[in-house]
């Protein structure tokens, strides 16, 4: 089902084959919602790009995700909020490739924080069923930070029959 807000895509023909159309938001949006591993880009401190895989739930338009506050993604996150989450398969001939680009933002909220925990146990599995507690999801090692990462610009690669390119532009969150 489509949104009233989900956002156009624009085709880029420069990099699509003839005949291709703008991948629908709702097909992208799915990609977020089912993929098992996301890479994470942050930048260093000191300019050096650092990915990692991670893993991530889509709820409320946004992808959530959490670390443990010494990693270098936490820290990287602390410097400079700005990141890319990309998904997508290995397959040269099929598939579609997401790439969403935002603002990592602390996630504190009690309530929201068990909805998310919720959603993360319900992905994958209950390995995975997380405490709420101290502002974050608390495991044997201390208290994992959960951060949100609301789309500004998310990218489309689409692979197949004909190659697409699509751009989606969002709203300004509030």
């Amino acid at each position: 089902m489509t949104d009233r807000t989900d956002p156009a895509g624009e085709l880029d023909a420069r990099y699509s084959g003839p005949g291709a159309q703008a991948t629908p938001w709702q097909q992208a949006r799915h990609a977020l919602e089912a993929a098992g591993v996301y890479w994470l880009s942050t930048v260093r401190p000191d300019g050096r790009p650092h990915v990692t895989p991670l893993i991530a739930v889509w709820r409320d338009r946004a992808l959530h995700f959490c670390t443990g506050p010494e990693e270098r993604k936490a820290r990287n996150l602390a410097h400079n909020p700005h990141c890319t989450l990309t998904t997508g398969g290995n397959d040269l001939d099929k598939g579609l490739d997401v790439v969403v680009e935002g603002r990592a933002e602390p996630v504190t909220d009690e309530a929201v924080l068990a909805g998310l925990a919720d959603d993360f146990a319900a992905k994958y599995g209950e390995v995975w069923r997380f405490e709420v507690r101290e502002g974050g999801f608390a495991h044997e090692n201390g208290t994992a930070l959960v951060f949100r990462v609301d789309p500004v610009t998310a990218f489309g690669f689409g692979r197949g029959e004909v190659a697409s390119q699509t751009r989606w532009r969002f709203p300004s969150p509030a």
